[in-house]
């Protein structure tokens, strides 16, 4: 049987299967279908035609718009049906037709949606797939399997990120850019194939980032970049001169951690 609050608020023509859990003040609308492992959490709302499937949790106050279809099975050959599992965080808006499958059992099996965060129409996440918070995917935006894209990181429309990509925080993708290799965080990637352009300055100040600690994290740049080395030479180099500066170290960590990419950087892409 399901569990539904009282304060839940289901239209005639929806369907909510036995089995799901409905919290406090949630909306379905008319003609959407939950499924029997869905759990809504408190305040959640589900425009017409929304599809909310699979063992998928919805966190409060998310809203989710017609024609999307949120906790589907892995787009993956290797999927063999398989309960893998979605948890899509607080807060979070996901426009028409958006998709946002399930994980697949040979990598641990779910797929994790931080809260606050912006799918715009058509975007796709796809399995194993580990998004932070804060982030926003704009129109059409593509994500392959196993991808990470940590907090306030933007994407702009119709871009693709290739399997296994990590996006570093406050990145910035261009709109249309292939994000094949990596990005570092505060890194801004353009392009088909992306190439690293610079930092993503404009987002940094708008988090309130001081101007001397951007022109510190500009001079890291250069020397990780620009220098006679490797990247993950360079990078190690300049961990003690920039051992006070929190973003330079996130760099330089991001840099230094196991990936199954290989770093993005202003010269990989071009001819």
């Amino acid at each position: 049987m399901s569990s539904i609050a009282k304060s839940a608020r289901i239209h005639k023509l929806a369907v909510v299967e036995d089995g799901a859990v409905i919290g406090e003040n949630v909306v379905v609308g008319p003609f959407c279908h939950v499924g029997p492992k869905v759990v809504l959490h408190d305040a959640v709302e589900l425009l017409t035609h929304a599809i909310v499937t699979g063992r998928t949790t919805i966190g409060k106050g998310t809203k989710i718009f017609p024609m999307a279809v949120v906790g589907g099975d892995p787009q993956s050959v290797h999927h063999g049906g398989e309960e893998t599992t979605l948890d899509v965080g607080e807060n979070c808006t996901i426009r028409e037709g958006v998709t946002i499958n399930t994980g697949t059992a040979d990598y641990g099996g779910k797929t994790v949606v931080g809260n606050n965060n912006l799918f715009l129409a058509n975007s796709h996440v796809a399995h194993d797939c580990r998004v932070g918070n804060n982030v926003i995917m704009s129109n059409n935006v593509m994500l392959a399997g196993h991808v990470t894209v940590d907090d306030r990181a933007i994407l702009g429309g119709g871009c693709a990120v290739h399997q296994f990509t990590r996006i570093g925080r406050q990145a910035f993708i261009g709109g249309l850019s292939a994000a094949s290799y990596d990005v570092i965080p505060y890194g801004m990637l353009n392009g088909n194939p992306g190439v690293l352009s610079g930092l993503n300055i404009v987002g940094m100040t708008r988090a309130g980032i001081e101007r001397s600690v951007i022109h510190t994290v500009r001079r890291a740049y250069k020397s990780i970049f620009e220098g006679e080395g490797s990247i993950r030479d360079n990078a190690a180099a300049i961990r003690d001169e920039y051992a006070d500066c929190k973003e330079v170290m996130e760099i330089l960590d991001f840099i230094a951690a196991d990936s199954d990419r290989a770093l993005s950087s202003p010269n990989r892409g071009k001819s």
